[in-house]
């Protein structure tokens, strides 16, 4: 993501590269050649030639030039890294899951609060164009209401990294946050899957229940080891029609430029900061609920299909 979130910035007229941070050479010299995604894309050669670079954070974090820190690095650093940014005046975007849990999204939050500077997770599927579309179609309302929609996101284990969370949390969090950013938090849930860390599978099928009687099913995680390719889609189901997309089957797929989401994200990020107010699309407090609603979906797997409240 080090690598997606460079090449998006260098797009941005209004958004400036000053520097770099790494303790690895070969990245900090901006050759990506050895990264590898889900979709099995490469990172490619960033020109990192008019850029400065820094090995240490703190050297980095003492930097005038700097006023907004984009973090890209394991999930379990975010927080210590998100509150020394933070505390040393620069904004923050962070890579998603926000946090490792809970309470660390919400000490960060706090600590942006506390300390007036703008704070978002970089969820991505807020911005990517089939579901800008089912955001619109459920905004303005012509389709009528909302009645159903599942999402999936599949892939295999990753042979490419070393992964300190859940597959299925990694993963889901896009369309768990997705389902907040439509409806809100849930009344209750329910959720069944498996998961088996040896064979590389981590499946996870939550299902969400509103007041309203609105239901949402996040489904997916990693299938096994080995080649099995990414894969994500939804099927809405409204009063008047029903909306698809799939990257499996080529259905509802919109014609746009690599990198495009990844750039508006980070975009609509710098119009934050420069407007002083929270990122209207990507409020920091519905991320920090999208970690703890994709946990409590992953805790309700153990009981295999009971309802539960959702109490976050």
């Amino acid at each position: 993501m080090g690598s997606t979130h460079a090449k998006a910035a260098l797009q941005l007229p209004h958004v400036h590269l000053a520097a770099v941070c790494s303790r690895d050479e070969q990245k900090l010299s901006g050759d990506f050649s050895t990264v590898r995604g889900n979709s099995g894309d490469v990172g490619g050669v960033v020109d990192f030639s008019d850029v400065k670079k820094y090995r240490e954070l703190d050297d980095l974090l003492a930097d005038p030039d700097v006023d907004a820190v984009d973090i890209c690095l394991p999930t379990g650093m975010h927080e210590s890294v998100a509150v020394a940014a933070l505390r040393a005046g620069k904004h923050v975007l962070v890579e998603k899951p926000m946090a490792i849990d809970g309470a660390s999204a919400d000490r960060m939050v706090a600590e942006a609060e506390k300390h007036r500077r703008i704070l978002m997770a970089a969820q991505v599927i807020r911005f990517w164009p089939e579901y800008v579309a089912l955001r619109e179609t459920v905004a303005n309302d012509s389709l009528g209401k909302l009645r159903s929609a599942l999402f999936r996101r599949r892939c295999a284990a990753p042979s490419w990294g070393v992964w300190e969370t859940s597959g299925a949390f990694d993963l889901l969090i896009h369309d768990v946050d997705f389902t907040i950013h439509l409806f809100g938090l849930p009344e209750s849930i329910r959720a069944t899957g498996y998961y088996d860390d040896p064979a590389g599978i981590d499946l996870l099928h939550a299902h969400f229940f509103y007041r309203d009687g609105t239901e949402a099913l996040v489904t997916g995680g990693w299938h096994n080891r080995g080649e099995y390719p990414f894969s994500m889609e939804f099927t809405a189901t409204f009063d008047r029609d029903t909306m698809e997309f799939s990257t499996a089957s080529g259905r509802g797929v919109m014609k746009s430029a690599p990198g495009a989401a990844y750039a508006a994200e980070i975009a609509h990020f710098a119009d934050a900061v420069d407007s002083g107010h929270p990122p209207p699309l990507c409020p920091a407090r519905e991320s920090a609920d999208a970690v703890k609603l994709t946990l409590l979906a992953l805790e309700a797997r153990q009981f295999q299909g009971e309802k539960i409240p959702c109490n976050l």
